[in-house]
């Protein structure tokens, strides 16, 4: 959840020149009293294997309770209360075989995409699984607020690119906020409006980006509200219920397999399907037959098998964490329920792209001991597959499991090196000191407070050496270039500032010498750490001029500029063609770096937006990101900067109310979509 700080002021409200809004009917009458169909989504043909083949609960008892024995439940989505879109995504839709404007005009869309009609060949339900939540298992979780609607069938025509990454035929659809289920635990299966609008966006920019994704295929809001209290801080407000429709092959996650777990050393939860090892076998088979068919033909043997089957979701977990990294993304809840069995990128809550570059950062402030932190999320994954080999033991033999985790730390290393060489234009040869001179660049980035997305958007400007040019020309060039995406004196100060209070400090510094056994039980080493090493940086900071400091950075940045060149002149060596060698490089790097990514500002903005009746900028924001590699002329600003273009008004209940004043999101000073986040960006705090 992403909220925006109270020192930014009270919020006004943006009001376009024109409002614009669409009609929502309803099914008309022929005749002959029969249902006409305007409905394309009355056209899906749903063919529902999971619960086919996969062992349903068969108690229809309403409420929260342990299910056992069971990998599905049948529920009933609980109704919106006047459901609208506020955004599709053509390009998801399209896998269903959807016109995205077909389904936008559809009178019938927000209803069935939100769960509050049932459409013909849906079956909804919910998915019983488990998980290690910050390293606590903490027994059934499942879907508590998002619904399993059923497995659409494959159109003819699909990209065959994709029906490699989805040999089952199908796309499983959900629904998330679409209400109880019996894994609601103590909430109430909603989901706002922030929420929704980021996780649709990131699921979308993510596929965009290259990295492999769960898919958002639509957002539809209502005049349903729920009551949250962010930060639990005795001050709650009533938000808009809002439904994300979700699309991948399956959400099948590790957790999936934790619900078979025996009673946990640490916290003494239990699996509910404890015992239940036949249906391990069940799930299993139909995960591998389903969506590693080439492993099912290739190992007749059993065990082989599974073996083949654990070492994919392996490589495939390192090749996705090695990609996050790789663009400054940190998932923020790298719980083993939040980890998917096909290596995607799953449920999108505080997560984070990296602004300024830091090992440490934490995009979760509810994250207090850093444990998914940026750098810690490569460990962490590995971490996950251990608990996920746990899960499958006896169908997967400890030792042969050890074995295949023996080789994570080498895969994902590669993964992230042959990454990171194209970033920086590496491309002819593989030299023993690429890994330093990346280690180096990513020090002076974090020395320097560097933009970590524009820093590495700015390097295919620096040009292979050639004859005729003075050295010392090219280095200040390019060392101004990269100035620009630096860190002021201020910000490196507001980014040093310790978040503990420094008599709390203090206090856990003696306990830890005095009473190291309660020290443990409220604190860790790590944390303080990290809090008396940004008070050592602060006070170095304190002592320095805004001069001294660009002059710093400077020479930091030319030491490692005059290093990578040297590496560039030998990408030149034995290549006859040199201009040639350099446009393909700029060519690779600028495919590779993206020019814009989903920033919290820029989903803060479209976010005050939506909540104040404006969906244009979740749509702007939307079509900006689905070229990430891209300027796109007439779309580097928000909609209002400008004057602002028309955009769609939302006519739901309290409008007038709510189109009051004009929102705070206009009243800031605007950046482009590219630009280094503004400074109330720090205001930021999503939990």
């Amino acid at each position: 959840m992403a909220y925006l700080g109270p020192r930014l002021g009270p919020s006004r409200i943006f009001l376009p020149a024109v409002s614009v809004f669409r009609l929502l009917g309803s099914v008309g009458m022929d005749d002959m009293g029969l249902a006409v169909s305007r409905s394309p989504l009355e056209r899906l043909d749903f063919d529902n294997v999971a619960l086919k083949k996969l062992p349903l609960d068969s108690s229809d008892e309403p409420g929260v309770r342990q299910v056992k024995g069971a990998c599905f439940t049948r529920v009933k989505p609980t109704p919106l209360t006047k459901p609208r879109f506020v955004a599709v995504s053509h390009e998801a839709l399209a896998l269903l075989g959807l016109d995205g404007e077909e389904v936008l005009n559809d009178p019938l869309g927000p209803e069935y995409l939100s769960g509050s009609k049932v459409m013909p060949g849906s079956e909804p339900a919910a998915h019983c699984y488990c998980g290690h939540q910050f390293g606590q298992f903490a027994g059934q979780l499942g879907d508590g607020a998002a619904c399993y609607l059923g497995e659409v069938k494959v159109p003819p025509g699909q990209d065959p690119v994709l029906l490699r990454e989805n040999p089952s035929g199908r796309w499983e659809i959900q629904v998330k906020g679409a209400g109880l289920t019996p894994y609601s635990r103590q909430a109430d299966g909603r989901k706002v409006l922030r929420s929704s609008i980021r996780e649709f966006l990131c699921s979308e920019v993510m596929f965009f980006l290259g990295v492999p994704t769960t898919r958002a295929g639509s957002i539809v809001t209502s005049d349903s509200r729920v009551v949250r209290d962010v930060y639990y801080s005795g001050h709650p407000r009533n938000e808009r219920c809002s439904v994300v429709l979700r699309i991948a092959p399956t959400f099948l996650r590790f957790g999936s397999f934790e619900i078979f777990k025996q009673p946990d050393e640490f916290t003494g939860r239990r699996g509910p399907s404890c015992g239940r090892d036949e249906i391990r076998g069940q799930m299993m088979d139909y995960v591998i037959e389903m969506f590693y068919p080439e492993i099912q033909q290739n190992y007749p043997d059993r065990v082989e098998r599974n073996v083949a089957f654990f070492r994919e979701v392996m490589v495939r977990t390192a090749r996705l964490v090695a990609q996050w990294q790789c663009v400054g993304f940190c998932h923020g809840v790298l719980n083993t329920d939040n980890m998917s069995i096909l290596g995607l990128t799953l449920d999108y809550g505080p997560y984070g792209f990296m602004d300024r570059f830091d090992p440490d950062f934490i995009c979760n402030a509810s994250d207090n001991s850093g444990r998914y932190s940026y750098k810690a999320q490569p460990a962490i994954c590995r971490w996950n597959l251990v608990k996920l080999a746990e899960a499958l033991d006896p169908e997967l033999p400890p030792d042969r499991a050890e074995a295949v985790m023996d080789e994570y730390l080498d895969l994902y290393n590669g993964f992230y090196l042959d990454n990171m060489r194209k970033k920086l234009g590496l491309l002819t040869k593989t030299e023993p000191e690429d890994e330093m001179l990346i280690t180096e660049l990513l020090q002076t980035m974090h020395n320097t407070g560097a933009d970590f997305t524009n820093t590495f958007r700015s390097l295919s400007q620096i040009s292979c050496p050639s004859e005729g040019e003075t050295e010392e020309d090219v280095n200040r060039k390019a060392s101004d270039l990269l100035l620009e995406q630096c860190a002021s004196l201020e910000e490196l100060k507001a980014a040093n500032k310790p978040s503990m209070d420094p008599r709390e400090l203090a206090m856990l510094l003696s306990m830890a010498q005095s009473n190291p056994a309660l020290f443990q039980m409220i604190s860790d080493r790590a944390t303080v750490a990290r809090q008396l090493d940004r008070l050592s940086k602060l006070r170095d900071l304190m002592e320095t001029s805004q001069e001294e400091l660009k002059t710093k950075q400077a020479e930091d940045w030319s030491r490692w500029i005059t290093c990578y060149r040297k590496r560039l002149a030998r990408e030149l060596e034995g290549q006859s063609d040199m201009a040639a060698v350099q446009e393909e490089r700029v060519r690779v790097m600028d495919s590779t770096n993206p020019r814009v990514i989903l920033r919290n500002y820029i989903a803060q903005n479209a976010i005050e937006a939506a909540e104040n009746g404006d969906f244009s900028e979740v749509q702007r924001v939307l079509k900006v990101l689905e070229k990430p590699f891209s300027s796109q002329p007439g779309l580097e600003f928000p909609a209002w900067v400008g004057g602002g273009e028309q955009g769609e008004r939302d006519e739901g209940e309290e409008h007038q109310q709510e189109a009051a004043s004009t929102s705070t999101s206009a009243a800031r000073d605007p950046v482009p979509y590219h630009s280094k986040p503004p400074a109330w960006a720090n205001e930021i705090c999503v939990t």
